[in-house]
């Protein structure tokens, strides 16, 4: 089965074509040129394929999308706030290796012990959210300078010291 990664939302419509503009956390300025396909999850854990026919981009975080099929402002408008997900190669392919987003798929450790697989990224002025399930609830582990320890590349772990007490919130008791 294909995985795949949230990297951010349809914000707006934009012109009278169909355009629609991408509010991205890939952490860099992008044109996803060569990419040919975003996702869009219609229910849970169901992904329709849209076709790129067309970007440019608007700033850091922004681009401007058409996609195949799309051609007015009003179809455009039924995909506004909509989720935005690339296949796991794309994802790869796109997001800068320094940015938070590219933690999701990395295992959480602490205190030597594999907490969970990252789910979500929440980015935050101070602070990134990285989520994880745990016995069956999402979790939300805090990572800053102060708690991360280290993060391994190669074996896509993330090492973090975690508050006293955080962990306990999310278990059964």
């Amino acid at each position: 089965m294909n995985q795949y990664f949230k990297i951010g939302k349809l914000a707006a419509t934009y012109g009278l074509h169909g355009e629609i503009i991408l509010e991205h956390n890939l952490g860099k300025k992008t044109s996803f040129k060569g990419l040919e396909t975003i996702f869009i999850e219609e229910k849970k854990d169901s992904f329709l394929p849209y076709f790129i026919s067309a970007t440019k981009i608007k700033n850091e975080k922004e681009i401007f999308v058409s996609l195949e099929g799309i051609g007015s402002k009003e179809a455009a408008r039924y995909l506004v706030k909509k989720e935005v997900w690339l296949s796991e190669n794309d994802f790869k392919k796109f997001a800068a290796v320094s940015a938070p987003i590219s933690f999701l798929g990395f295992t959480i450790v602490s205190n030597k012990k594999e907490l969970g697989e990252v789910t979500e990224v929440i980015e935050q002025p101070h602070q990134v959210l990285c989520a994880i399930i745990i016995e069956g609830k999402e979790a939300l582990i805090p990572i800053h300078e102060d708690s991360l320890e280290k993060v391994d590349k190669k074996n896509r772990k993330l090492y973090v010291t975690i508050p006293d007490g955080l962990l306990e919130i999310y278990k059964d008791n």
